[in-house]
């Protein structure tokens, strides 16, 4: 299930939102998956972090959720070209 669905040219994206933590860490970080609605979902999923960091999971997700669909979109953009 997507997390956002942003609008980005002529297509319409599902953003998916990861929280990881690298061994011997006690700092979680946020990914972002974005993948292509196709009716099918079966495209690859672009990856990009964000540079948004926290001490829980829920605390790093209490930060994702302020991120402005214009950020997304940025992002985006930066991972497409």
């Amino acid at each position: 299930m997507a997390w956002r669905v942003i609008a980005y040219g002529d297509k319409v994206w599902h953003v998916a939102a990861l929280a990881e933590r690298p061994a011997h860490s006690c700092v979680w970080h946020l990914r972002l998956s974005f993948r292509v609605d196709s009716g099918r979902m079966q495209e690859p999923a672009l990856w990009a972090d964000y540079p948004v960091e926290a001490s829980s999971r829920s605390a790093l997700f209490l930060h994702a959720d302020r991120i402005p669909e214009t950020a997304l979109a940025r992002l985006l953009a930066e991972r497409l070209t």
